[in-house]
Order: C-alpha cells, then sequence, then structure tokens
C-alpha cells in the first residue's frame, strides 16, 4: 500500500476564524420566523389590539352621542389603546417565554449550543432578534390601534390628532336635560404627547416581552414561565390592592405594571402617587434588566 503525503483526504475547507454574534444572530432568526408559533403570536397580539381599539372607539363615540357630558376628560387616545397595552403584554409574554424555553422542551438547546458553544452570544442574539422583532411588531400594532381607534371617534368631539393640537373639555355641568350642558375648563392635547403615549405603549409591552425572556432563562420551563410573568404583572398588583391606602400607594409605583397606567395618559389627570411616564417606565426596564440578566448568567453557568 503506498500513500502519497500532502493530499487532503477532506475536501472542506480549512476551520478559520471564530463564530460571532453576525452568524448567531442570523441562527436565531432563522429559528423565530421558522416556528409558527411566531407567525401566530404576533398575529394575536395585532388581532386583539386593533380589534378592541375599534370597538372601543365605537362603543365611546356611540356614547358620546346620547351623553355629551361625558365628554368631559375624555382620554381618547389612552381609550383605544388599552387593550394594546393590557392584553398585548399578556399575548407577547407568552411569546417572549416560548423563545428560549422551547428549545429546553424539545431537546434542541443542545443542538444549538454544539453549534455554537459560546453561550453568552447565544443568550444575547435570541436577545437582541426577539427585542427587534416585538418592538417593529409593537410599534406597528400601536400605530395602527391609535389611527382606527382615532377613525371611528372622528366627529365626536374628543379625538385624538398626530398631526394637531386638540383641545378638550375637562370639566362639564348637566342642568335637567343631560343635553342642556355647559363646559367648564379644558385642557390641549399636543401631537407630541399623543406620540409619546403611542411609542411609550409599544415600548412598555416590549419591556414586559423581556421580562417573560428573562423569567424563560431562568426556568427554563414553558408553562412556569408564562404564569411567572402574569403573576408579576397582573396578580401581584391585584393583590396589593387589597392593602391599606397607607401602603400599597407607596408600593404600587415599585411594580413594572405601573408604567403602563402612565405611559399612555394624555390628559393631566395622571395617578398623583405614581412617578411620571419615564421614570416609572425606568421601573419596569430595571425589572427586565435584572430577569434577563440572571437569565443570562444561568444560561451560561448551568447545563443544558
Amino acid at each position: 500500500m503506498t500513500t502519497t503525503p500532502g493530499v487532503r483526504l477532506s475536501t472542506l475547507p480549512p476551520a478559520t476564524g471564530q463564530a460571532g454574534l453576525r452568524g448567531a444572530l442570523a441562527s436565531e432568526f432563522t429559528k423565530l420566523r421558522s416556528v409558527r408559533s411566531t407567525y401566530w403570536t404576533l398575529a394575536s397580539l395585532f388581532i386583539v389590539s386593533v380589534g378592541i381599539a375599534a370597538i372601543a372607539g365605537a362603543a365611546i363615540a356611540s356614547n358620546l352621542q346620547s351623553n355629551p357630558a361625558n365628554k368631559a376628560g375624555m382620554d381618547a387616545t389612552q381609550s383605544v389603546l388599552i387593550g394594546f397595552f393590557e392584553l398585548g403584554q399578556l399575548v407577547i409574554a407568552v411569546l417572549g417565554a416560548m423563545v428560549i424555553t422551547s428549545e429546553y422542551s424539545t431537546g434542541m438547546i443542545r443542538t444549538s449550543l454544539t453549534a455554537m458553544p459560546r453561550r453568552g452570544t447565544v443568550y444575547l442574539a435570541k436577545m437582541i432578534v426577539f427585542t427587534v422583532v416585538t418592538l417593529i411588531m409593537s410599534l406597528v400594532t400601536s400605530f395602527v390601534a391609535f389611527f382606527v381607534g382615532q377613525s371611528l371617534l372622528s366627529g365626536s368631539g374628543v379625538a385624538a390628532s398626530l398631526f394637531h393640537s386638540t383641545t378638550v373639555p375637562t370639566g362639564a355641568q348637566v342642568n335637567g336635560n343631560p343635553m342642556n350642558v355647559t363646559f367648564f375648563g379644558s385642557y390641549t392635547i399636543s401631537p407630541g404627547t399623543v406620540l409619546t403615549a403611542i411609542v411609550g405603549s409599544a415600548l412598555f409591552v416590549t419591556a414586559v416581552a423581556l421580562i417573560a425572556y428573562g423569567f424563560g432563562a431562568i426556568i427554563r420551563h414553558t408553562a412556569g414561565a408564562i404564569t411567572s410573568a402574569i403573576g408579576l404583572m397582573f396578580v401581584l398588583p391585584i393583590i396589593i390592592q387589597i392593602l391599606p391606602n397607607t401602603w400599597r400607594w407607596d408600593i404600587m409605583r415599585f411594580f413594572p405594571d405601573a408604567a403602563g397606567r402612565v405611559l399612555s395618559v394624555t390628559i393631566n389627570n395622571q395617578n398623583p402617587h405614581l412617578w411620571s411616564a419615564w421614570p416609572q417606565f425606568g421601573v419596569t426596564l430595571i425589572y427586565a434588566a435584572v430577569l434577563v440578566g440572571v437569565g443570562g448568567y444561568l444560561f451560561v453557568k448551568r447545563d443544558a
């Protein structure tokens, strides 16, 4: 038997460089768009949010026709966005958990980490891809829900606008006949305030998605992660309501759900016990950062 020295037995090119974030991002985006649950969840977010905005807009317009006094203090922007930032966060939390827990439930996480042994890079790439997709979809949903709701409120006298300032009454007095209404005082809503509410609601929903993502990395079980996110955003705030007033107002501002109550407000009727919009949103971001950080640490340290 003779051999020829220097002849390569493999036709594969020699390995060069090191797998990096760019390749991991492409891989994670392929994973996210290749499963049907992503499309179903994002579609649910859009349909539920826009649908509730349409129902709210039509119902409010109908009510104001028969009861003009109800125009006083009506926040048209918050009224049509409430479905998005209340139920939208519930829908997106499901996707946030499944983005990472689904790989543990199927065992594919071992394949992913074999292909890309740098765990921190995998975790970061997964988070970046999911955050960008969620933010884009949240912004689209928020704007569409706003425009659909305001189109149904047009002509009611309370519809908000992104293109010019809107003046709404802040008080009303009804003298006998419901149609005999005297408004006193007004509040001017600027397009910038409306834009802040729309974008702020989208940012809030995205932050909730990251909270669910962090829970998913920590718990590594879909049902457990979703339950934990719902408990933090919905159940605990309800429990807080039964506490004495001297306690609950001080506690409420330190919970992540409070940001949704102030980011969408355009009329100056904010709860005086909560911080203003962006500081209150900062509380939500702190929760998201801590949970994502703890999840990342455990993702790197624990066995798959």
